[in-house]
């Protein structure tokens, strides 16, 4: 897949997708492109900078995003499950039970549950270890 940005001739600017460059040109040719704005069929292709990738650039094909997404699904499908199975869930009294722990006011131990971005902020900024995990929903829910 490749974008072209285009212009129409009324002077509107847009953005489309195509499979490549050839369905691009031959659907300019026969006209098949319309403007979204105004209907208007003599759309070219506005002048825009190549993507220049840098040495070493490795990019993912496309037909591995789908399987890249499944794998990063799973994982993080099992660190929610070992969270879980291995810390207490203390809802949204995290921060609180954080600053006790750290501070020696209660047992050591691995604990789970919610902070605004704000609370976050203010226990990092009193050194207390945190971190925020991508928290996806169950799938037998």
């Amino acid at each position: 897949m490749i974008v072209f940005q285009l212009n129409c001739g009324t002077g509107h600017t847009f953005d489309i997708w195509f499979r490549d460059g050839t369905t691009a040109d031959r659907q300019l040719a026969r006209k098949l492109v319309e403007c979204p704005e105004c209907g208007d069929r003599k759309v070219t292709k506005a002048l825009m900078a190549p993507r220049i990738s840098a040495k070493g650039d490795k990019k993912i094909p496309a037909q591995n995003m789908a399987v890249l997404a499944k794998t990063m699904r799973d994982q993080l499908t099992e660190v929610r499950r070992q969270v879980e199975a291995n810390c207490d869930y203390v809802g949204d009294k995290f921060a609180e039970e954080a600053r006790k722990i750290h501070y020696g006011e209660s047992d050591a131990r691995g604990i789970f549950g919610e902070a605004s971005e704000e609370q976050h902020k203010e226990l990092s900024e009193e050194g207390i270890e945190v971190a925020r995990i991508p928290w996806l929903p169950r799938d037998d829910a």
